[in-house]
């Protein structure tokens, strides 16, 4: 008896160490340098949230947003970011048996800036948002990975109140609804929520709609958004106003609940509001300000889906731009860009607040941190 408790003793214990060992953190950066390591790839242990470096890639200029394929196979990147008269998404494979990362190919994102860039369930195409230009790209996957030459890109040209930075559209990102049946599209320049139904068997997906677009407050500056795991709600953070807007979603049509500032009282101008995302079980949502505060603000969800306010976490570092949470929802890991520092904290599943864990890592320029487990 004494043999098998021990037995299926070190059975678990084996198996809680292997689980803890297949996650990996990819991170994305600003390098401006072919000779500087542009994406680099780690192990989280999801026991102790130590992160041990895996592999990288060089040759590739500003890789400043990433994203994993639903298989874990491939990444795909916003390439060639801040360049004039540039900007490209590139493929790379990632096999974690020879521990590598390697490029595949690139396609011209058909817009200046590309900043944002995300994949279909099916792992059959990719969108992407391109910011300076104001459009949204959409592009086929190949067996192999690769991507294939561009299927649909429109351009947008229509602006909002703020005299600067709302002269023309801005996209900002491109998240899929739940059921990846439409894409929506957050516009900082024209103050919309764009939206297509996406048709993924038709070699041009994008389909345009009866709601072309939600409304926003005026110089609200929508950036990122996210779904409730629930999938009856919306959250979009807004990067000029400092504020989350939240919307009721049914059949690709967004109804606005609720409007909830991201900064503290402290702060009442200069808002640089970044990233949002929601914990795996669907209680807590996470924001990130730049510029002043430097902080990732944590909400409670209500089974309404309002937000209500429960405290900040400094990200130790400036303007943390991307954040990411684990499926295990144990950890969060923010990238800061300006100080180069990529943090991982444990998050409290029942308090909903965050503990720095680990040792930080240093990556110059770092812009954007994804987290897979394969």
């Amino acid at each position: 008896m004494k043999q098998k408790i021990y037995y299926f003793a070190i059975t678990f214990i084996l198996t809680l160490n292997l689980f803890a060992q297949n996650t990996y953190v990819f991170l994305g950066s600003y390098n401006r340098d072919k000779t500087a390591e542009a994406i680099q790839v780690y192990q989280l242990d999801t026991l102790s949230g130590k992160l041990t470096k895996f592999t990288s890639v060089k040759n590739i200029v500003n890789p400043s947003y990433l994203t994993v394929s639903p298989n874990g196979k491939y990444v795909y990147a916003c390439t060639d970011t801040k360049t004039p008269n540039a900007g490209s998404i590139s493929s790379f494979e990632f096999n974690p048996i020879s521990k590598t990362l390697t490029f595949l190919n690139s396609q011209r994102s058909c817009g200046e800036n590309p900043v944002y860039v995300s994949v279909h369930k099916s792992g059959k195409w990719i969108a992407n948002a391109n910011y300076t230009e104001g459009s949204v790209s959409v592009f086929p996957i190949l067996e192999n990975g690769k991507i294939d030459s561009i299927a649909q890109n429109f351009q947008y040209m229509d602006g909002s109140s703020h005299k600067e930075r709302q002269t023309r559209s801005h996209v900002h990102s491109a998240v899929f609804s739940p059921d990846f049946d439409y894409l929506f599209l957050p516009d900082l320049g024209a103050d919309k929520i764009r939206s297509y139904a996406f048709n993924e068997n038709q070699k041009k997906p994008l389909v345009e709609t009866k709601n072309p677009f939600t409304k926003t407050d005026l110089e609200a500056g929508p950036r990122h958004f996210t779904f409730h795991p629930n999938q009856k709600f919306g959250y979009c953070i807004e990067e000029m106003a400092g504020q989350i807007s939240v919307y009721k979603y049914e059949n690709g049509v967004l109804n606005k609940i609720q409007r909830i500032a991201t900064h503290s009282d402290k702060i009442i101008d200069g808002f640089e509001s970044s990233d949002i995302h929601i914990s795996p079980d669907g209680k807590f949502l996470y924001a990130t300000n730049r510029g002043k505060e430097n902080n990732i603000a944590i909400f409670s969800i209500d089974e309404k889906g309002f937000l209500k306010s429960i405290g900040y976490q400094s990200t130790f570092g400036k303007h943390p731009r991307v954040f990411a949470i684990d499926e295990s929802g144990k950890f969060l890991v923010a990238s800061n860009v300006q100080t180069g520092n990529v943090i991982v904290f444990k998050r409290d599943s029942k308090t909903g607040l965050l503990k720095k864990t680990g040792k930080e890592i240093k990556m110059e320029n770092v812009s954007c941190v994804q987290i897979k487990q394969i």
